[in-house]
């Protein structure tokens, strides 16, 4: 290990600059939404232990040479695969889905761990065959490694986290150099699974989601309700925003799960649209870090390694923004950083801590190519 002063003179700080923006909106969100439950900021205290786990984790991560996930990538594959085996027999049922664990008050999902499992799987395995051009075979194989959790995640059910997992791969497999033609089969093969969850696995609560989807209006006091509260939430928010602690539609509950599920939509009310630029440009400030990182590596694992970080948040990000406006079905995916919820926030700080154990490692000066 390098000494920890010239450690800190190569942390990536624009990254972790763009971490702890979303963070400080996040933590903004809950306290308010936390107001309107008595300010008994139980919540505000359990995600500030979160982070403080998280950043020791991301801290340790940051040292440890990102090689130990080549070597180890495979074993943690299996550890999460055996996880969610485990979690469908031995844990706890919580809103409807049958993935957590809970130990002492708090509440471990280990899909969580999963997608970090499946990232560095996946960049083990696309980083072995970088050199060749991309192939059925290529796409097949990746494909099955993602796969197996996915239905796992689908059997709890956590339709969030197998989608989730899904994107992963899905980003992972377009830098690796999939055609139109994989991915015009991908649709094919989606549709078709699409088909048979529709008709086998999903349940009633899940099928109505999606049908909300297609029509919130249909049903705006039941099954439309939390994406009826979100749009009137976001678009009440205007400029400046209502203040916060002051947005009607957290503050008097109308919007339910607002410091996870809809935690965009209390800071689009609350912060207005100075809010929401500012979320916006710390997730683009960190996306561009990582494809920046990823591409000034000449070490392909370390690239497709924060390649599958990027692919993480991105998904994340996509999944809960498109939700909350409506442009999505609402999966209770969590905004990274933002959204309350120590696996998720946990998780996070994991892979910010695998972003900059390759940044730390990147020869000074070296260009892009």
């Amino acid at each position: 290990m390098e000494s920890l002063g010239r450690h800190w003179q190569r942390i990536d700080w624009l990254l972790l600059f763009a971490a702890f923006v979303l963070f400080a909106f996040g933590i903004a969100a809950i306290y308010s939404v936390e107001l309107s439950h008595g300010g008994s900021f139980v919540l505000l205290r359990k995600q500030g232990i979160a982070l403080v786990l998280g950043l020791a984790a991301a801290f340790v991560i940051s040292r440890t040479n990102y090689q130990f996930f080549r070597n180890y990538g495979r074993g943690l594959y299996f550890l999460g695969v055996l996880s969610l085996i485990a979690v469908l027999v031995l844990g706890r049922t919580l809103n409807g889905s049958t993935g957590w664990f809970v130990f002492a008050g708090f509440a471990f999902q280990p899909v969580e761990f999963m997608k970090f499992a499946l990232i560095t799987e996946l960049a083990r395995y696309f980083g072995e065959h970088a050199e060749r051009r991309f192939s059925w075979k290529d796409f097949g194989r990746s494909g099955l490694i993602t796969l197996v959790p996915v239905l796992l995640a689908v059997a709890q059910p956590d339709l969030g986290g197998a989608m989730l997992l899904g994107l992963i791969w899905l980003v992972m497999v377009f830098f690796a150099g999939a055609k139109l033609r994989h991915l015009g089969s991908l649709v094919l093969i989606g549709g078709v699974i699409f088909a048979l969850g529709w008709l086998v696995v999903f349940h009633d609560y899940q099928k109505e989601r999606i049908t909300t989807f297609f029509n919130p209006a249909s049903d705006p006091l039941d099954t439309g309700y939390n994406v009826t509260q979100a749009k009137i939430a976001i678009g009440s928010g205007g400029l400046l925003g209502t203040g916060l602690g002051s947005g009607s539609q957290s503050q008097l509950r109308f919007l339910p799960q607002a410091e996870t599920d809809f935690v965009f939509a209390v800071i689009a009310e609350e912060l207005g649209f100075i809010g929401v630029a500012a979320i916006f440009g710390a997730l683009v400030l960190l996306f561009v870090r990582l494809i920046i990182t990823a591409r000034s590596t000449r070490d392909n694992f370390a690239a497709f390694l924060v390649l599958g970080v990027f692919g993480l948040y991105l998904a994340q990000a996509l999944v809960h923004i498109g939700a909350n406006l409506s442009l999505l079905p609402a999966t209770g995916v969590a905004l990274p950083f933002v959204s309350y919820g120590g696996s998720s926030l946990l998780l996070s700080c994991i892979a910010l801590g695998v972003a900059e154990s390759v940044a730390v490692t990147l020869t000074p000066g070296r260009k892009l190519s």
